[in-house]
């Protein structure tokens, strides 16, 4: 979800999509490019503050970047979610208590705090799906980028098929869209702006929408915003350490 790359300069800008490309390339690209991206948001060591924004509530939380995982804290109650992106695919955990288990897949569909952000949206785990295709380039504002489409695997998944942006020159993920099993749009992740950090762009926010299916309008939304970096006297107590 980091939006790194010397590039990039996400700023915030309009969304002007603009077919570049469409002739499908080999899938071998695809899944090239989409190998780069996983390994996209593990750059050096980083917490940040950031929060969840939705219908006027704000939930705060910390975004870390340690040891090759990423891990999002959260208060009241305390919980932390551990992101892995491996060579074979992603591993999504719950610490609480103490005591850190995977997270069951009968959760993924679950709301993250409240908001549109489930457990499967966190695990990324489309960037590991077979067979993806990459259907040619689109301009996203300044960016070119590739646009690839991922089906999804017959296992329980909200998904049949997702397409996500993929920033030429940095790898980042610029948008992602997800789709029902009937082919139907039903949410939609929208990098708006971004921000450089320690020398590095990363994301300032990200919208998350639900779509009605039958219409294609955004029918509710949520806010994913870092609001900076942390520092130590803001660090949420539990967070991540060298090792479970």
């Amino acid at each position: 979800m980091f939006c790194h790359g010397r590039a990039v300069k996400c700023r915030p800008f309009v969304f002007c999509l603009f077919l570049v490309a469409v002739s499908a390339r080999a899938d071998t690209e695809a899944e090239a490019i989409l190998k780069a991206t996983r390994t996209n948001p593990l750059g050096q060591p980083v917490v940040l503050n950031a929060q969840l924004r939705a219908n006027g509530q704000k939930v705060p939380f910390q975004i870390a970047v340690r040891d090759g995982k990423i891990s999002y804290l959260f208060e009241n109650p305390p919980q932390e979610i551990l992101l892995g992106l491996g060579e074979a695919g992603a591993t999504l955990e719950e610490r609480k208590g103490g005591k850190t288990q995977p997270v069951a897949p009968a959760r993924y569909d679950d709301s993250v705090r409240g908001g549109l952000l489930t457990y499967e949206d966190l695990a990324m785990r489309f960037l590991y799906w077979k067979n993806p295709k990459l259907l040619g380039e689109e301009n996203i504002g300044p960016s070119t980028a590739y646009k690839i489409e991922i089906p999804a695997p017959p296992a329980a998944t909200e998904y049949g098929v997702v397409r996500v942006w993929v920033d030429k020159n940095s790898g980042a993920l610029m948008q992602i869209e997800g789709y029902d099993r009937g082919g139907r749009l039903s949410k939609k992740f929208t990098v708006v702006s971004g921000q450089q950090i320690d020398g590095r762009w990363m994301l300032k926010q990200m919208r998350v929408e639900r779509m009605d299916p039958e219409t294609g309008k955004a029918v509710l939304r949520t806010y994913l915003e870092i609001l900076g970096k942390a520092d130590a006297a803001s660090a949420i107590s539990g967070r991540p350490a060298a090792g479970k």
